[in-house]
C-alpha cells in the first residue's frame, strides 16, 4: 500500500518504512508527525481524493534536521566589466521515516500535525514554531500585546454602546442678513485704444491709474500726470469722443 502526500508545495509517493526528505518541519528529532493532506491511497482498493482523501493520513518519525546539497548561483553580465556575483545556498530539510499509512481515523490519532517551520497551523492557536528560546519569548510577547489591544478596543466599544444617546442641540434661528445698500454704478469703461497712439500697454497703465473713460482722460493735465506720458493730441481726441 502506498500514499501520495502533499507538504511544502511538493507531492511525495511513500510507503511504510520509506526514508523521506521534505521541506523543514516544526518538529525535533524523535518526534512523530502526521501528514493530513493525502491526495491518493494506492493498493488493492485505490482511492483518489477530491482533492484530499477524507480521514486518511501518513504518520512519520523525525530522524533529523538536515541541509540539502549546496547550490551555487553565479551571475555574470556581458559587457559589464566586473559585474559578477556568486551565492551559495543549502536548503533546510527534515529527514523522516514513514511509520504508518492510515486509511481512516486520522482525526482521532492524537499525533501532532506536520507543520512547516515558521508557519502557523490551523488549530494551533497562539503556538508557533521558533528556532530558539529568544524567538519563542518574543512571539509570546507579541501575542499577549495583541490580545490586550483587542480587549481594550472591545471595552471602549461597550462603553460607547452603554452611554445614552445625547440630545442634539436645537439649531438657533439664524438672523436674516440685512440687504446691502446698492452701490452707485460706475461709468462703463471706454475703449481707450480707439485714440490714435494709445496701445494695449498704455491703456493698461491708464486703467491702473484710474483713467477708464474718454471723459476722465479729457480732464487729465498732461504736465502733472505721472503714470504715463500723456500727449496733448490724446486729450483732444478724448474730448471729441466724450461728446
Amino acid at each position: 500500500m502506498f500514499a501520495v502526500l502533499k507538504t511544502g508545495g511538493k507531492q511525495y509517493k511513500v510507503q511504510s518504512g520509506d526514508m523521506l526528505r521534505v521541506e523543514k518541519l516544526a518538529a525535533d528529532a524523535g518526534e512523530k508527525v502526521q501528514f493530513n493532506e493525502i491526495l491518493m491511497l494506492g493498493g488493492d482498493n485505490p482511492v483518489i481524493g477530491a482533492p484530499l482523501v477524507d480521514g486518511a493520513a501518513v504518520q512519520a518519525e523525525v530522524v533529523d534536521q538536515v541541509k540539502g546539497d549546496k547550490v551555487i548561483h553565479f551571475v555574470k553580465r556581458r559587457r559589464k566589466h566586473g559585474s559578477q556575483r556568486t551565492k551559495g545556498h543549502r536548503q533546510q530539510l527534515t529527514l523522516l521515516r514513514v511509520t504508518e499509512i492510515l486509511e481512516k481515523g486520522a482525526d482521532k490519532s492524537g499525533i501532532k500535525a506536520a507543520v512547516g517551520a515558521g508557519a502557523l497551523a490551523a488549530g494551533m492557536g497562539k503556538e508557533r514554531y521558533a528556532d530558539n528560546a529568544t524567538d519563542q519569548a518574543e512571539m509570546a510577547k507579541r501575542v499577549k500585546n495583541k490580545d490586550a489591544g483587542e480587549k481594550s478596543v472591545a471595552k471602549k466599544a461597550d462603553k460607547k454602546a452603554d452611554k445614552p444617546a445625547e440630545k442634539k442641540a436645537e439649531p438657533k434661528a439664524e438672523k436674516k442678513a440685512e440687504p446691502k445698500k446698492a452701490e452707485p454704478k460706475k461709468a462703463a469703461a471706454d475703449d481707450l485704444t480707439a485714440i490714435t497712439g494709445i496701445g494695449p500697454a498704455v491703456e493698461k497703465k491708464l486703467v491702473e491709474a484710474g483713467i477708464t473713460t474718454y471723459a476722465e482722460l479729457a480732464k487729465v493735465d498732461a504736465d502733472k500726470f505721472e503714470a504715463v506720458k500723456v500727449k496733448p493730441e490724446w486729450i483732444e481726441q478724448a474730448k471729441e469722443l466724450a461728446k
